[in-house]
């Protein structure tokens, strides 16, 4: 076997490996509760869907905009008789959690989250009831009966969910831009499309906030001294878009006498906004007019530079995955060339050294192409001098 040959076999056998590696599907996703936590231990078996509608029937749409992935439900039992009921709920990202999370937030729920005892990401409790996030995946935890213990527990449960990687364990980074001072607890909620906007009875409508130019919203309640005001964030992908769209909702809220089916604000008290990058700040309520200007005063976009900020537009992270794999698998494909160069150098040296030329480079299979041009000049030299031809000169005596 020529080189050339075993050098078309190696290389054919490493894009077949690569092409099967390609092939090969992604590993599923780990589950997304542990069987056992705490001292806690799942009664049987999880019910897992990928259904929205299997985690909460009444909001699957509300779950779906927020990338709703799968949902696993289990009961968890104790030595002592008490149980445990939990809803967890995995997203495609830490964004859609987190916007699961402000939707199902109540007023009225206590903040469990301190520097010393914190539960996940962000939690609220309710009774017997806590609702927390971690990562991407928000968990609804039911006890039959609370005790001491609970927070440890589920602090223990929040640190073995699995994690996000990348890009997909950031928040929206506009979130940062709401004020602290004045902020209602609990009243912080963040959209990802109209129907869960629909349902938080936001000042502008869905139709101007215009969810398909990859806008995404943010709205809490602040006390001022005149009232309760209504702070809404609208972030655009870039500054121009957040201007045009700006410009639509000072017409709507312009308009004389809004008509139905057209696009329109709330009437009802003051109503300013503004630009501030790409963000379109809106202040309205039954406050006064200076309490709503220096409400939105207060929000002022700083662009910052980073280098994990996450993407906003999923085609540049479709396109960013793709150019990743191709990198790898070219990788994948370089290591097995030089593998299996080496093996097979190493191979033919150690069957040269051990079986001289019985393997390899046997005289009958040996293909090297000789002139012979030196044992044809002494054979000619030789026919010469037999055949009485020239003979070179003798000295004389």
């Amino acid at each position: 076997m020529n080189f050339s040959r075993s050098a078309g076999i190696v290389i054919s056998f490493a894009c077949w490996l690569g092409m099967a590696v390609a092939a090969t599907p992604s590993a599923a996703p780990p589950a997304i509760l542990p069987p056992q936590f705490g001292g806690w231990q799942m009664q049987g078996s999880a019910h897992t869907s990928a259904d929205p509608a299997a985690a909460d029937p009444a909001n699957a749409g509300v779950l779906k905009e927020y990338g709703f992935s799968d949902a696993a439900i289990a009961t968890y039992s104790r030595d002592d008789g008490r149980t445990l009921k939990i809803r967890a709920a995995r997203f495609a990202d830490a964004s859609g959690a987190f916007g699961a999370y402000t939707f199902y937030l109540q007023p009225e729920m206590t903040p469990e989250n301190t520097k010393e005892d914190k539960i996940g990401d962000q939690a609220a409790a309710l009774g017997q009831r806590v609702l927390f996030y971690r990562g991407h995946i928000l968990v609804d935890a039911q006890f039959s009966q609370e005790s001491a213990m609970s927070g440890a527990q589920l602090r223990e449960l929040a640190g073995m969910l699995p994690r996000p990687s990348g890009n997909l364990a950031n928040l929206p980074t506009f979130i940062e831009f709401m004020p602290h001072r004045g902020y209602v607890a609990n009243t912080q909620k963040y959209a990802m499309g109209p129907v869960a906007l629909a349902a938080l009875a936001p000042p502008v409508s869905a139709d101007l906030v215009d969810f398909s130019a990859s806008s995404e919203v943010t709205l809490a309640r602040y006390g001022t001294s005149s009232g309760e005001a209504t702070l809404m964030l609208i972030s655009y992908p870039t500054p121009q878009l957040a201007a045009e769209h700006l410009r639509r909702i000072d017409a709507a809220h312009h308009m004389a006498q809004p008509q139905a089916g057209v696009s329109n604000v709330e009437n009802a008290g003051s109503f300013f906004d503004k630009r501030t990058g790409p963000i379109v700040a809106i202040a309205s309520g039954g406050v006064s007019d200076g309490d709503a200007k220096s409400l939105l005063d207060m929000v002022n976009y700083e662009a910052n530079v980073t280098w994990n900020s996450p993407t906003d537009n999923p085609q540049v992270r479709d396109l960013y995955m793709l150019i990743l794999n191709i990198v790898v698998l070219c990788g994948i494909l370089a290591g097995l060339a030089v593998v299996a160069g080496v093996a097979f150098g190493g191979i033919r040296i150690l069957m040269k050294r051990w079986y001289p030329d019985k393997i390899f480079d046997r005289p009958e299979h040996m293909e090297f192409i000789s002139l012979r041009l030196t044992e044809t000049v002494v054979k000619g030299a030789a026919q010469s001098g037999t055949d009485g031809g020239p003979q070179a000169p003798q000295n004389p005596a």
